[in-house]
């Protein structure tokens, strides 16, 4: 594993290089300031380890997925409220920390740090005074599910030594009280009024009943058992068999069997048939708290909502310009409806030759990329098909790699019936997901010194924004010059302007579910299922949908201004260094170092 600096040789390494020449005597014998900076720069350092320590602990299972898997063997309770609260309590004393360094002392990269940290322990006592915790799973996210993905070993949890089948093995042990801690929370939420809307959960409920085994053996959770690595001795597999049987059969099935039937005939009776979070208790300053979160900016919904609308009108444009090209010769609205009825833009039989464009545009995309970055990941990038294990609740996705090098970051491509495959979204999607995108950004941040928290922790607009981003360099590197491609790109940009539109109409704004679908529908060309599934991904997840659009349109404005700032002087390897070269920013932050960049270009 390549070994990383850390925070604290890295502020060092500043402080000699950047220091006048000092004299010998003098060198010798640090000055009064340097003492000081040392000194602020190791608190600072000790403070943001025990914040992501504190973090990974909580919530083991994110920690994992981020890649930092030091506690395979736990999930964490973040639904119980005591430690939900042991949790804000430690977020105000960081907090106090934090503000007893002095800030002006640091260097440039430990300010950043100082920064990232205070906004983040700010953003995450906002959410102090909202139950979250009475919400524990919905169709999107739930533990449960989650679990049942890494029996497959492929997922954020490897399953390749004894070790990790007893560590996988203890997290089914723990998902028992975990289900149980889900019911009361729920329970509870049914006295005070805050519950999930009745659609979404009629969507879970399917999902929690298949997990429900009529034996150990045919459990989702025993695929393990069922794939030991040749290596393994008789012993072991003996032992483990009959381990995971006890736990699955005893403890684990009842589990889920109790939680299928609370939600069937208990959860979905008191479920709300009010669509958006402001329908809730405290509802819209709730909701005003995550789009906060998960734009890392002060827009208002109102604001969001209108710049959704100017980017669906602005691209409606592009597809009146690239229809015609494809052959189509109706309105731009119906462009989507129209690509998705032509044969052949579905020219696939298999699922390897799917995955085979995708290596194909992988290899086009290393040799096109230098021109455009001068700082890439060394960990290398991993093309897969999803198992079938997990492919039905799956959408194309990456993984992070782990930092103990045991994986490397993994393209995932969801091919559930390859003849229904459309070939027009394929490169700006690896784009996104792949490289330059996800890949660039997230396997970077692990390879740059950075402290813990920032190499494993992150927000959603710059994350989400990057690969959005992303997406358009495949313009200036050729890869849209086919027009259905480049349709391809403007479908998937004119996705996520809507979710602008849908997610404060419906949380904001008061729409219906059904108003959400319609305008998808019309807008993008969904199919009414497609417009259901992801207008009830909204609902679950409010404000999270907002951070791809708000984060690349940042990203396109501070290049605009550097281009027109530097002129001939603007080099793009090197915009790009800086928006990445630091990990993930909250936006404020970015736009700083950003325009710092451009005036010391200058």
């Amino acid at each position: 594993m390549k070994q990383t600096l850390t925070l604290g040789t890295l502020a060092a390494a500043c402080l000699i290089a950047c220091a006048p020449a000092l004299a010998a005597d003098t060198a010798a014998k640090p000055t009064a300031g340097a003492t000081n900076a040392s000194a602020a720069s190791k608190q600072l350092n000790k403070l943001a380890d025990d914040y992501w320590d504190a973090e990974a602990r909580f919530d083991p299972v994110a920690a994992g997925e981020s890649g930092d898997n030091r506690f395979p063997d736990q999930i964490g309770m973040t639904i119980a409220p005591k430690n939900i609260a042991h949790q804000y309590a430690l977020y105000k004393g960081y907090l106090k920390r934090l503000h007893a360094i002095p800030r002006d002392g640091l260097s440039q990269r430990d300010q950043t740090s100082y920064d990232i940290l205070d906004y983040e322990l700010k953003t995450a006592l906002r959410f102090e005074p909202f139950p979250e915790y009475l919400l524990p799973l919905d169709q999107m996210d739930a533990l449960p599910i989650t679990l049942a993905n890494y029996s497959s070993g492929q997922q954020a949890q490897s399953l390749v030594t004894v070790k990790d089948y007893q560590a996988y093995l203890s997290r089914l042990n723990q998902l028992g009280p975990w289900i149980d801690q889900a019911i009361a929370n729920m329970r509870e939420g049914m006295k005070r009024g805050i519950v999930q809307p009745k659609a979404i959960m009629e969507s879970a409920l399917p999902q929690f009943k298949q997990l429900v085994a009529a034996k150990a053996e045919d459990s989702i959770y025993y695929s393990p058992v069922k794939n030991f690595p040749a290596a393994f001795s008789d012993a072991d597999r003996k032992k483990l068999t009959a381990a995971y049987r006890s736990t699955i059969a005893g403890k684990l099935n009842p589990a889920l069997k109790r939680l299928a039937d609370f939600i069937e005939h208990d959860y979905l009776p008191a479920c709300r048939t009010s669509t958006g979070w402001s329908a809730l208790p405290q509802g819209m300053d709730w909701y005003l708290a995550r789009v906060a979160s998960q734009t890392t900016t002060d827009l208002q919904p109102e604001q969001i909502h209108q710049i959704g609308l100017r980017e669906v009108a602005r691209i409606q444009g592009e597809f009146a310009r690239i229809g015609p090209k494809m052959g189509y010769d109706g309105p731009p609205a119906g462009l989507p409806v129209w690509v998705s009825e032509q044969a052949k833009y579905k020219p696939f039989k298999t699922e390897g030759e799917i995955i085979d464009v995708y290596r194909h545009l992988n290899t086009v995309l290393q040799a096109k990329l230098p021109a455009l970055f001068s700082l890439r990941p060394k960990t290398p990038l991993d093309l897969r098909l999803e198992p079938e294990l997990s492919r039905a609740t799956a959408s194309d996705h990456y993984t992070p790699p782990a930092v103990d090098g045991s994986r490397p970051g993994v393209f995932w491509s969801v091919v559930n019936d390859p003849k229904q495959y459309g070939s027009t979204g394929m490169v700006t999607l690896f784009l996104h997901e792949g490289q330059p995108g996800h890949h660039f950004h997230i396997a970077l941040m692990q390879e740059l010194g950075l402290p813990n928290f920032r190499k494993f922790g992150g927000n959603n607009a710059f994350t989400e924004g990057w690969a959005l981003y992303a997406e358009t360099l495949g313009k200036e590197m050729g890869l849209f010059d086919k027009p259905e491609d480049y349709f391809g790109h403007l479908n998937d940009e004119m996705l996520r302007a809507v979710r602008l539109v849908v997610d404060t109409g419906m949380h904001a704004k008061g729409w219906t579910r059904e108003q959400s679908i319609q305008y998808m529908r019309e807008t993008l060309g969904y199919t009414e299922a497609d417009a259901r599934n992801a207008t009830e991904r909204y609902m679950a997840w409010p404000a999270q949908a907002l951070g791809y659009k708000i984060g690349a349109l940042k990203i396109q404005e501070l290049r605009a201004r550097a281009e027109k700032e530097l002129g001939p002087k603007f080099s793009l390897p090197k915009f790009h260094e800086v928006v990445l070269g630091e990990g993930t920013l909250p936006l404020a932050l970015l736009e700083k170092k950003v325009d710092r960049w451009i005036a010391e270009s200058k």
